[in-house]
């Protein structure tokens, strides 16, 4: 490829590298092994531990000593801890880099094609599955019918519609180098100037949605987005947000509603956040259901109870969870 850029130069001279971590430790493990290439002077990595309890702090300092370690001793939630990290780095740019995943090749090239683009703010490469299937990264800017679409159970029930392959960016493959909206945060190279341009992410953001916020600032101010597909990057995918699902499901959404609510006005978000409540309302009542006849009875009860807390929260969720510490990685 044109822009790998591989050819004996040192292009790592000034990146940061950010990681957040929440209970991860062998993911955390496997994903800094991953970066040795990058443990050199020119490039720093910085890890911001949220509190974990799994030991994750001592196995950074034992076996990545090189690496800067922030073990802060209470959960900041993985938008105010990334946050924390870039502000912690010195490099003309920030790889903002999730536990869960493992770089298999194309970070020279990624920061080699940043020096070559001056007009591009952020970078993304193409994420895979373990199993070596793409998972899809690229997105166009949400509208209103993609929120009472997208992640709810109505995509169940139509998951070809029109607006989510438009949402997905569907007429273009995963392939092809190209310009998008936005892309899935789990790796994502920013030039320094436009996040000091754009601003740090919204802290009023826990969780989810952060990214997209971004890039929608950025693609405002100006700033390219763009996906390459010569950088490879496995991702395992929400390992510490799984560990409670129903704070997974409210920090999704709630920070959805409040997407919502930032760019389409408080009408919208209030609609949305109310469809949203009918919709878990509607499957807590199935699973109910589905309990009284005896159908998978340990199942439905878990899921009974996860959507109690969901409608208990009314997705008005703004900080940590009292289900769980809060999870790190999507």
């Amino acid at each position: 490829m044109p822009h790998r850029g591989v050819g004996g130069t040192n292009l790592l001279h000034d990146l940061s590298i950010v990681i957040v971590s929440w209970n991860v430790r062998d993911l955390l493990q496997r994903c800094l092994i991953s970066l040795r290439a990058c443990h050199e002077p020119e490039c720093e990595t910085i890890v911001v531990d949220n509190a974990s309890s799994d030991g994750s702090p001592d196995m950074v300092r034992r076996q990545f000593p090189q690496a800067k370690l922030i073990a802060s001793e209470s959960n900041l939630g993985f938008v105010r801890a990334n946050n924390l990290g870039a502000a912690a780095g010195t490099g003309r740019y920030i790889l903002l880099l999730n536990p869960d995943t493992e770089f298999l090749d194309g970070i020279a090239a990624m920061v080699n094609y940043m020096d070559g683009h001056p007009d591009v703010g952020v970078l993304g490469p193409r994420l895979l599955f373990p199993d070596g299937r793409v998972q899809p990264s690229r997105r166009r800017f949400p509208t209103l019918a993609t929120a009472f679409l997208e992640s709810t159970v109505l995509q169940n029930w139509f998951p070809r519609h029109r607006v989510l392959q438009d949402y997905y960016a569907q007429e273009k493959t995963d392939d092809e180098e190209q310009d998008v909206d936005w892309l899935v945060g789990a790796c994502l190279l920013i030039r320094r100037t436009s996040w000091d341009q754009v601003g740090p992410l919204d802290e009023n953001i826990f969780m989810y949605s952060e990214e997209l916020d971004w890039c929608h600032r950025a693609r405002d101010a100006g700033w390219r987005v763009v996906y390459v597909p010569w950088a490879n990057v496995l991702h395992h995918e929400g390992q510490s947000s799984e560990q409670v699902i129903a704070a997974r499901h409210i920090y999704f959404q709630s920070s959805k509603v409040y997407y919502f609510r930032k760019y389409y006005g408080a009408l919208a978000g209030e609609a949305l956040r109310w469809f949203l409540l009918a919709t878990y309302a509607f499957q807590l009542v199935a699973e109910a259901a589905k309990w009284l006849v005896g159908h998978k009875r340990a199942l439905r009860q878990e899921r009974v109870v996860a959507y109690l807390h969901i409608l208990r929260s009314g997705l008005r969720i703004r900080g940590e969870y009292t289900l769980s510490p809060g999870g790190t990685t999507r």
